[in-house]
């Protein structure tokens, strides 16, 4: 059932030390309206690279910043992308790894072998973005959180006027991301910020300067057997981190489990650590901690010691003890980028998340819609929490798009247990992407396992427009419907919004 990395990365140029994109250079991104890959084209335009693209599954939350980038997309895969394209000959194909194993015989990548075009990761095209501007380059990696804090830091370099370039995971604000919201940002200052997946080696292409490593956790059973092949893939992506006589940081959050095991295997990694870690998750000895409170209107307060420095408060906007631990990560790299608090202070207070991340979609007739990427157990839990905290004493539903079937499968009682801590539960068809083994569980099959908790009613309506149907007819004013997931989810939460309005535009009866 478990595939290696080399299975899933199998067609691909192992990755390699950036080099310089040359100015002109023709690179043709497949399947660019994803985020990373509609990131990746976008920054190597800014960087003097001639960009074409193209995505078969049509318009996405970020194609329309491609599109005002002047980026040319077709809406369809063809080969004459690479045989014959109107822009001119192709140089590199850029590409996710996943589409390799899904499909190894695709009719780009079959044109590229037979023309012996490089074909490479789209993540190789940022980190030779990187080399070309010369900018420190800062991985956040992880099994959680990931786009939430790099879209952070990326706050907190802004605000202290070090102007950075990113690629985040998730659409930043067009303040963020400079006139449109989008996964990258292009800035002339020292920084670049990264989010880096362990998704099949997808991070071996960036060799950082600064780690922030939040938390490690068994996910994606479909190339990582066990927990110890996702610390043996951090540790060995840590240890390349230092190739060519680098001397990195690593900011690492002991306070997470997993964590703390990569750690105790990393005796004599040759770069600087810097430890954070919320007191009372952590044995002491971090060098920066952190005691979460609230204050009298509920928002969060964390408590920060540092070394010689004197105890201080900092407010936190962004609810939730998982992001308390996001929060000392960002102020671990403001101690090691130079950044003082005062733009510290104010960044932790008034950052307000990025796109699909805890974000409000609206409140209508009543009913709060809030829209996460979760698709993790563990991220599920959390975000349920920090609702339960933003939303006091209101009732909680929970609208869960499982992503892909190995996942739910083998995590079922895990994604289960997770659930139980709504007060409603809706499961929306699993969402296949790179999986297309659909004898393996289902989205009725979670639902039920949710229900024998005993805690929760769970039902499992079908696909995303008939799950927000489900939802439009059951939901009541006071209430909060919180939609998880990473394929199609968001559609849940546009649908049931528009749903909830032609109810509140209904006369009232009798």
């Amino acid at each position: 059932m478990t595939r290696s990395n080399a299975d899933i990365g199998r067609g691909l140029l192992p990755a390699r030390d950036g080099s310089p994109i040359r100015r002109g250079e023709r690179i043709h991104v497949l399947g660019a309206a994803g985020a990373g890959a509609s990131a990746a084209a976008m920054l190597a335009r800014r960087a003097g690279a001639e960009v074409t693209g193209c995505d078969a599954g049509g318009a996405t939350p970020y194609s329309a910043a491609l599109e005002a980038s002047g980026i040319q997309l077709d809406w369809q895969h063809a080969p004459e992308h690479v045989t014959n394209p109107s822009s001119g000959p192709v140089e590199r194909l850029a590409v996710t790894k996943a589409l390799t194993a899904v499909q190894p015989d695709h009719p780009e990548l079959r044109a590229a072998s037979e023309l012996q075009i490089p074909v490479e990761s789209w993540q190789q095209v940022i980190a030779d973005v990187a080399a070309t501007t010369g900018q420190r380059l800062v991985a956040i990696a992880g099994t959680h959180g990931k786009s939430t804090t790099s879209g952070w830091l990326v706050h907190l370099l802004v605000t202290a006027g070090r102007d950075p370039s990113a690629f985040v995971g998730a659409l930043l604000t067009p303040e963020l991301a400079t006139d449109v919201p989008a996964t990258s940002r292009w800035g002339w200052g020292d920084v670049i910020v990264v989010e880096a997946d362990e998704y099949a080696g997808n991070f071996d292409a960036y060799l950082p300067s600064v780690v922030l490593l939040l938390n490690a956790e068994w996910d994606h059973p479909d190339v990582f057997a066990d927990e110890e092949a996702v610390l043996s893939a951090f540790a060995n992506w840590l240890r390349r981190a230092t190739a060519g006589g680098r001397r990195p940081v690593l900011v690492a959050n002991v306070g997470d489990a997993g964590v703390a095991k990569l750690m105790r295997r990393m005796d004599g990694w040759p770069g600087d650590v810097v430890t954070t870690a919320l007191v009372d998750d952590h044995e002491p000895g971090a060098v920066i901690s952190g005691r979460l409170d609230h204050d009298a209107d509920g928002r969060s307060v964390l408590y920060l010691e540092r070394p010689d420095q004197p105890s201080a408060a900092f407010q936190v906007g962004l609810p939730g003890r998982h992001n308390a631990a996001n929060a000392l990560a960002i102020c671990g790299a403001a101690q090691v980028l130079g950044v003082d608090d005062e733009a510290l202070r104010h960044s932790l207070a008034s950052f307000a998340g990025v796109g699909r991340r805890l974000e409000l979609k609206g409140e209508v007739d009543g009913v709060t819609v809030l829209d996460d990427y979760g698709h993790h157990p563990t991220a599920i839990a959390r975000t349920l929490e920090a609702v339960r905290q933003q939303y006091p004493g209101r009732r909680l539903w929970a609208v869960y798009e499982p992503l892909t079937y190995h996942r739910t499968a083998l995590m079922l009682d895990q994604f289960a247990d997770a659930l139980a801590g709504a007060d409603a539960v809706a499961i929306a068809d699993i969402w296949p992407g790179r999986d297309p083994d659909t004898t393996l569980t289902s989205s009725a099959a979670l639902a039920d396992a949710v229900a024998r908790r005993g805690l929760v009613a769970a039902a499992a309506p079908g696909s995303v427009e008939a799950t927000a149907d489900h939802l439009a007819a059951r939901v009541a004013a006071g209430e909060v419907v919180l939609v998880m997931g990473g394929g199609r989810s968001y559609v849940i939460a546009e649908r049931l919004l528009e749903l909830l309005r032609q109810r509140d535009r209904r006369p009232a009866q009798g």
